[in-house]
């Protein structure tokens, strides 16, 4: 009797860890590997101690219950309540380099290598040398700019 008890628990706790990883902590696949290994010595436990008819008849119950236990998780809304609903209107550094133009000059605050921080009119940027290394406190030009990326040279 135990042994039934023991191979549901195995088998619904390798459903919940996959649910687990495909809703909570998707892109680990840790847990959804653990659950896959619980679920399968669930099903691998009961053809060892009930045989091969048993074995068939719960792997199926266990492939049903599973696909229809991750079905209901994502069609029930259970889930939203963790989901974020939240969306970007604006493009991540919109306007950037608006206050900038070729050919500005400015000072590195940090040593290129090839990326950076520099100043502008005061103002702080992160910036990108051609491939060069350039040093703290360089006086620098910008030689080009692109969407949110500036590119720097420094002037000799």
């Amino acid at each position: 009797m135990l042994d039934y008890f023991l191979i549901a628990f195995l088998i619904l706790a390798g459903i919940t860890l996959i649910i687990v990883e495909i809703i909570f902590v998707p892109g680990t696949t840790v847990v959804g590997i653990f659950g896959c290994l619980v679920g399968i010595y669930g099903i691998y436990r009961s053809y060892e101690l009930y045989g091969v008819d048993t074995g068939h008849v719960v792997l199926a119950v266990s492939l049903v219950v599973g696909l229809a236990a991750v079905i209901f998780s994502f069609k029930s809304g259970a889930w939203n309540k963790f989901s974020n609903k939240s969306v970007m209107k604006t493009p991540v550094n919109e306007g950037l380099t608006a206050a900038l133009e070729i050919g500005q000059v400015g000072k590195s605050i940090s040593s290129l290598k090839p990326v950076g921080k520099a100043e502008f009119d005061e103002k702080e940027y992160e910036v990108s040398s051609l491939g060069s290394f350039v040093l703290e406190n360089t006086q620098i030009k910008i030689i080009k700019l692109e969407r949110n990326k500036i590119i720097v040279e420094p002037i000799n």
